[in-house]
Order: structure tokens, then C-alpha cells, then sequence
């Protein structure tokens, strides 16, 4: 298939709506662009979506139409006083300087996930105490690294290990804060929400 390319490089663009919706397009969100109180809607897969080292987004609201999955490529990008409504699934965002040596240039302050739903999502090398989390049947753990024994030292439904430090699935050591979408989990895991609630109410230092 042959893509249409469309390529947002070396300018500032201020309060703009902007649709990133065509199936048949790949987005180039490129080198130091800074996008500023603009609404991104987004309706691609991850693949079409590219973001580039020096990509800013600041005081913008995304709008995820479809779900976004494994798109780890947020790491590139500074993200300062940005909103996110939507599905996002295996998702990553902040400094991950060792993904790659344009992850460095990532971060991740005063953002607000509150109105989109996250499943499997971290927040890595960036300080989780500045975002806003989604709630219940959305949860996250924080500090998952630091805390691992504690979370791993009660048996959880369905066999489910919140955070693994070794083996070749372990989290890296950057991880920060990883949230859960409860329902999603349960189908994978064949427990229930509830079970999943009740795991969940034991521990401080867990959002939901």
C-alpha cells in the first residue's frame, strides 16, 4: 500500500484542530515542531502515527477515536499540560533515555488522563506525581519497581503479577507508574473486576 505523507516539521502551530484520521496517510509529527493549546483527533494505528525527536506538545487535548495500541513513540516527545480522551493500550510516555537515543529528549509533566481509559500504560522516568489518572476500572501502580516485593508478595487473581523485575518480560528499571484497565485485565487474566477491586483496596500508592 502506498501512504499519503504528511510531515508537521520546524514551525509552531497554535490553536489548531487537527485531523489525523486518514487511514491511508502516515502522520510525521517531525523535528521541532511545537504544537501549542491544538486538538490533535487521532484515528490511525500507532504505525501511521510518527512522532519525531524535538516533537512539543503543550496544553493540547488529545482525541483518540480508535483505540491506540503499543504506540511507544510518546517517549520522543515532550508532553507539558496536555489532556487525553480515548483508548489507549501498551502505550509509553516521558524520558526512556536507554528505548533509544531519541527517547532522550521525552517527558511528561502536568498532563491529565482522567477522561481516557489506559491499559497496560507507563509512565517512564518522568514524575507520575504531576499527571491526573484515569479511575476505576482504571488503576495504577506506582512507583511499581521500588514497591515490587510488596506487590508481588500477595497472590492476585488469576495468577496475574502486577510487575515483573526479571526474566526477559521484566519492566524496565525507568518505569515509574504502569495503569490498568481492570475489564480488559480480568477477560485476559479469567478473574472478575471484582476480584481484581478487592486485590487492588489492599495496597496504598495505587490509583484507581
Amino acid at each position: 500500500m502506498l501512504y499519503d505523507k504528511v510531515f508537521f516539521e520546524d514551525r509552531e502551530i497554535e490553536d489548531e484542530r487537527l485531523d489525523l484520521t486518514d487511514a491511508g496517510s502516515l502522520y510525521f509529527l517531525g523535528a521541532n515542531v511545537t504544537f501549542r493549546r491544538c486538538t490533535l483527533v487521532l484515528k490511525v494505528p500507532a504505525k501511521n502515527l510518527i512522532f519525531d525527536e524535538g516533537t512539543r506538545f503543550i496544553d493540547c487535548t488529545f482525541e483518540v477515536k480508535q483505540e491506540l495500541k503499543n504506540h511507544q513513540q510518546w517517549v520522543f516527545a515532550s508532553l507539558k499540560g496536555c489532556r487525553f480522551k480515548g483508548r489507549l493500550s501498551g502505550c509509553d510516555f516521558g524520558h526512556w533515555p536507554s528505548y533509544s537515543e531519541r527517547a532522550g529528549h521525552g517527558s511528561i509533566e502536568d498532563c491529565d488522563f482522567s477522561e481516557a481509559r489506559l491499559d497496560g500504560c507507563r509512565i517512564m522516568g518522568s514524575d507520575p506525581a504531576t499527571l491526573r489518572f484515569p479511575k476505576w476500572p482504571c488503576f495504577t501502580l506506582l512507583d511499581p519497581i521500588g514497591r515490587a516485593r510488596e506487590l508481588n508478595g500477595v497472590e492476585w487473581p488469576g495468577g496475574f503479577r502486577p510487575i515483573l523485575v526479571e526474566g526477559p518480560y521484566r519492566e524496565p528499571p525507568a518505569t515509574r507508574a504502569i495503569t490498568f484497565y481492570a475489564p480488559a485485565l480480568a477477560r485476559r487474566r479469567k478473574t472478575t473486576e471484582e476480584e481484581l477491586r478487592a486485590a487492588v483496596e489492599r495496597f496504598d500508592g495505587i490509583v484507581y
